[in-house]
C-alpha cells in the first residue's frame, strides 16, 4: 500500500519520496494501491502544534549552570581546584 507519509514509526514500513513512490514496481501478482491522503489532513494537525510549542519552549529554557567549583582554602575534601588563583598584590 501507498500512501500519505507515516505519522507514527512502524517497524516494517517505510517512507517514500515521490520520485520513489511514483517508480515503485511490486513484484509479480502482488497489486499496489494508492492511497490518496485527505486535502483536510494536509495541513499541521494539533500534535504537530504542540511538538512546535514544545520545541520552542525547551530551547527557551536556560540552562542550568554548573556548580562553582570550590575556591582554595575551602577545604574541598580532594576536590580540583580551578587553573586561576587571585595572588596577593606585591606592592600591597
Amino acid at each position: 500500500m501507498l500512501g500519505p507519509l507515516a505519522t507514527y514509526a512502524e517497524p516494517h514500513s517505510y517512507d517514500l519520496c515521490t520520485v520513489h513512490s511514483e517508480r515503485l514496481v511490486a513484484p509479480r501478482g502482488w497489486e499496489v494501491i494508492r492511497l490518496a491522503p485527505d486535502p483536510a489532513a494536509l495541513g499541521p494537525s494539533n500534535d504537530d502544534l504542540l511538538a512546535l510549542a514544545d520545541a520552542v519552549r525547551e530551547a527557551g529554557r536556560r540552562p542550568e549552570p554548573p556548580p562553582a567549583p570550590p575556591m582554595a582554602g575551602e577545604g574541598g575534601s580532594g576536590a580540583r581546584r580551578g587553573h586561576l588563583r587571585a595572588l596577593p598584590d606585591p606592592d600591597a
